[in-house]
């Protein structure tokens, strides 16, 4: 007999998820199922969003100082892009994933 191994979720997948659940409609148990997670960790991290435990940005950072050069905020504006393009291409995965199961026959 082989020991499960301790899955993790990005702060990402976890507010996707209770997300999901909560502007769904559908329940609790029907949602984790389908995430394929027990239901019980879905409430548990809703409860954690709730009280701001989980950030709100995984790639949370301070802001720009006023006073960097307008080379530094073009640069950093260059990699807020490409991190905003990367994460709308997760985002979009993971509407597909959702609705690939959803259809899926029980």
């Amino acid at each position: 007999m082989t020991k499960a191994t301790k899955r993790r979720f990005t702060d990402e997948f976890k507010r996707e998820a209770v997300a999901l659940w909560e502007t769904s409609g559908r329940m609790q148990t029907e949602v984790a199922s389908e995430l394929g997670i027990m239901p019980t960790m879905l409430r548990r991290w809703q409860r954690k969003l709730e009280e701001g435990g989980v950030p709100a940005s995984p790639a949370a950072k301070p802001p720009i100082s006023s006073m960097a050069s307008p080379a530094d905020q073009a640069s950093e504006i260059a990699r807020l892009r490409r991190e905003l393009d990367r994460a709308r291409m997760e985002r979009d995965i993971l509407k597909k994933a959702v609705g690939i199961f959803a259809e899926m026959p029980r």
